[in-house]
């Protein structure tokens, strides 16, 4: 086969990728805004990318409080869980194996995004200098207020619970989302954790929260079942870090000590730092690269042991099939950008045709 890397098998912790492409997590904002719930809608959605290695969800909020975008999906009570089970059931049904990303967004979000009281939680009362969109257009994102001990004790426990209602949802693994400023992000960053506390000041202090976080989705699941997902450097949200090399080289061996099965890395050439490289001279689990891969690139990242597998994003929005495309050089449908973020309807998010249906 010509890309015969792509198509191997990869022991992934304690789950086995029949292939080595990976559907990335894609906010695609078409959860139900009246109760985070997914719907037939994500059934048919990643029922139809079940051909994945793995699929990692969209970022899943583990509380009303860590919701920060509209219409994004939750799992914090048993009707998520009932909500879920249909996904993981669809994605099983056709031999896909289905992890859920934990993302918290912290201080990222708006009150129009969020149920009626919920809070916006961060390491500082630092506001992101960035917008976010609402249904009543762009918004610049509130103060937040900044965690008490409590509050730290009390979002890990979040993290904790979530990861036991994903198992209990029928979900192979759990995935930290660490990246693009969100909650953990803000604890690792200079630039939004000001504390002087046992969370703030030192790199071992900002690792801290993290740690806490990781450990607990691990005691629910054992190491080999949960991912990390990193992009150093990467300004999204405000991001900022004195020194995001240091700071990531040891989040990678605060992960490699875990013992944790894989690191989601993106690539991000504009920021300096080769976060593939720094993820394999740091962790010794699985790498998964991400952002703009190719066929044929991902098949020589794979050969030459640069990464173990690769996630596709963009992609896989317009090709239900993508593992079928690959394999038989067909070519891509072409990715309808205006319905990328679209609300509750099928258009642009099931309808992409298939080669079996002459798409």
């Amino acid at each position: 086969m010509k890309y015969s890397h792509l198509y191997s098998p990869l022991a992934l912790g304690d789950l086995t990728m029949r292939n080595r492409i990976v559907m990335a997590p894609m906010t695609r904002s078409r959860a139900r805004q009246v109760d985070d719930a997914v719907s037939s809608l994500q059934v048919d959605y990643y029922g139809q990318r079940a051909d994945a290695g793995l699929i990692v969800t969209e970022g899943v909020h583990p509380s009303a409080d860590g919701k920060g975008y509209n219409r994004t999906p939750g799992l914090y009570n048993d009707h998520h869980v009932a909500a879920w089970s249909a996904v993981t059931e669809a994605v099983h049904e056709r031999g896909g194996l289905i992890a859920c990303q934990l993302m918290h967004c912290g201080r990222v979000g708006h009150a129009l995004n969020k149920a009626e009281g919920a809070r916006f939680l961060a390491p500082s009362a630092i506001a992101a200098a960035a917008e976010i969109f609402t249904e009543s257009g762009m918004m610049p994102m509130p103060v937040p207020d900044t965690m008490t001990a409590d509050d730290i004790a009390s979002v890990v426990d979040d993290y904790r619970q979530a990861a036991a209602r994903a198992l209990k949802a029928g979900f192979d693994a759990v995935e930290l989302h660490c990246a693009s400023g969100y909650l953990p992000a803000q604890f690792l960053a200079t630039g939004s954790n000001q504390r002087e506390d046992d969370y703030g000041g030192c790199l071992d202090n900002r690792l801290r929260f993290v740690e806490e976080a990781l450990s607990a989705i691990i005691s629910e699941t054992g190491p080999g079942r949960v991912g990390l997902r990193i992009s150093p450097g990467n300004p999204y949200n405000d991001h900022i870090d004195a020194n995001p090399l240091e700071t990531y080289a040891a989040l990678l061996a605060l992960a490699d000590r875990l013992g944790i099965a894989w690191v989601h890395a993106i690539r991000m050439p504009s920021t300096g730092i080769d976060s593939l490289m720094l993820t394999r001279r740091h962790f010794s689990g699985a790498l998964i690269g991400s952002d703009s891969f190719n066929a044929a690139e991902a098949e020589a990242f794979i050969a030459d042991q640069r990464v173990d597998a690769v996630s596709f994003g963009r992609a896989y929005i317009a090709n239900p099939d993508l593992v079928t495309r690959f394999a038989s050089d067909a070519p891509l449908n072409a990715l309808d950008k205006r319905t990328i973020y679209a609300g509750e309807g099928a258009p642009g998010y099931t309808d992409y045709p298939t080669l079996a249906l002459g798409g």
